[in-house]
């Protein structure tokens, strides 16, 4: 029997080297290529790793730390934790601390700067640390304990996921991209359609997808309670990767013979945008059935949609146009690159005209934390994974997920709207 994705990824980092094959359901030690901790999550994951008796992590080259919630940081409490992790990674001799000037979105920022690479195996404190599977990584989220063990030893224990293969056909439409797909996948599935598995995306239509769009689908298989989202590597991977690695990767392929628990195959060719409509990223819509939803804020951003084809995406829509004035527009580029490569192609400029703000890059509204945090009664259209309730503040306001150009053509007619409504 031939193996999954997940399964070679995962039989590739067995910490013994004993085995070559894994099955679902195998309890594994394996070793870790990258463990990741950001702001929020560092601080306690230190306070465990202190307990350990341990001097120092594993690898230097393999601890990363990026501060990127509250940062610059909002508050008094914010300022202690950054102010710990400063201390513990000039201490600890840490090349990838990321921090103000340096930092972006965890999950923009290091497949920008080549720290993951394909057949990689990532642990984060961080549920959205599956977005690394858009490389052909197997990327996983962790509780901040595990994350210091992982620190200290370079080594985790998992339980090897089931798979599941979602095989996509036909051909997009306009204003249609990764965000849509994951978003329908979800809708079609439930929160807990993937619970604990892995998912396996292929296809056609996937084979056309850019990077920006893979990362956005690897970055969404959380809401669906999967373990990982998984790419197979391909020439639009490793046109991404060529540039950036700066150490050997592996082309993970998974086998003809592979065992799925399921195969979900989905024709697009009728799909058009998304809406995810409060309170879970399973109420999904099409953008037609939103249309009399007036909005407050748009937020355009995120480790979900702050990438430089995101924000492109809304420039499209809002050159030449002005945000509504009963709406905040927010963009937030995912990272200190982008935001370079935005300023340069004027794409800054389009949104400041249009009346929009732009942000450092920061996580920020999309936990409701600062640059944007709603009030009581308050609707927002926003580019982020989660419309929890209270999730971008007040728990009775109201999120509306979407991809980055209904968000801005939301932001102009002042509800929730069609980009062709705005640019035809």
């Amino acid at each position: 029997m031939g193996q999954t994705l997940a399964e070679k990824l995962i039989a590739a980092h067995l910490a013994d080297g004993r085995k070559e094959h894994v099955e679902p359901g195998d309890l594994v030690e394996v070793s870790t290529d990258i463990v990741l901790s950001n702001d929020i999550t560092a601080p306690i994951a230190l306070r465990e790793f202190e307990k350990l008796g341990v001097d120092h992590v594993f690898d230097t080259d393999k601890v990363v730390i990026v501060a990127d919630h509250f940062t610059p940081n909002k508050d008094i409490k914010s300022a202690e934790q950054c102010a710990l992790i400063r201390r513990f990674a000039r201490a600890q001799g840490l090349p990838h601390h990321f921090d103000v000037g340096r930092v972006g979105i965890e999950h923009v920022l290091l497949p920008e700067q080549g720290l993951v690479l394909p057949g990689d195996l990532v642990i984060g404190a961080d549920s959205h640390t599956c977005t690394y599977g858009a490389l052909g990584a197997f990327a996983t989220g962790m509780g901040s304990t595990d994350i210091a063990v992982a620190m200290a030893t370079g080594q985790i224990w998992m339980r090897v996921p089931e798979s599941m293969r979602f095989i996509y056909h036909g051909k997009l439409a306009p204003w249609v991209g990764g965000k849509d797909l994951i978003l329908y996948t979800i809708g079609k599935i439930g929160v807990s359609g993937a619970l604990y598995r892995a998912m396996e995306f292929a296809g056609p239509v996937i084979d056309d997808l850019s990077m920006a769009g893979r990362f956005t689908m690897a970055n969404m298989a959380i809401e669906a309670g999967a373990k990982a989202g998984l790419f197979a590597v391909d020439a639009t991977t490793e046109a991404y990767v060529k540039p950036r690695a700066n150490r050997p990767y592996a082309r993970v392929q998974p086998d003809a013979d592979a065992h799925y628990t399921e195969v979900i195959d989905i024709d697009v060719t009728h799909l058009g945008p998304q809406v995810a409509f409060p309170h879970l990223p399973e109420n999904v819509r099409p953008v037609e059935e939103a249309r009399d939803i007036t909005i407050d804020q748009a937020v355009i951003g995120s480790c979900t949609n702050g990438r430089l084809e995101d924000l492109e995406a809304a420039a499209r829509v809002l050159k030449g146009q002005r945000v509504h004035r009963d709406v905040r527009c927010i963009v937030i580029p995912g990272s200190q690159q982008v935001y370079l490569d935005a300023l340069r192609k004027g794409l800054v400029e389009i949104f400041i005209e249009a009346g929009a703000v732009v942000s450092t890059p920061t996580c920020g509204p999309c936990l409701g934390g600062h640059m944007g945090v709603l009030a009581a009664g308050e609707r927002a259209v926003s580019t982020t994974n989660r419309n929890f309730r209270g999730r971008m503040g007040h728990p009775e306001s109201e999120v509306y997920l979407s991809n980055p150009a209904v968000a801005a053509a939301s932001a102009v007619l002042g509800r929730i709207a069609h980009p062709a409504e705005v640019v035809g």
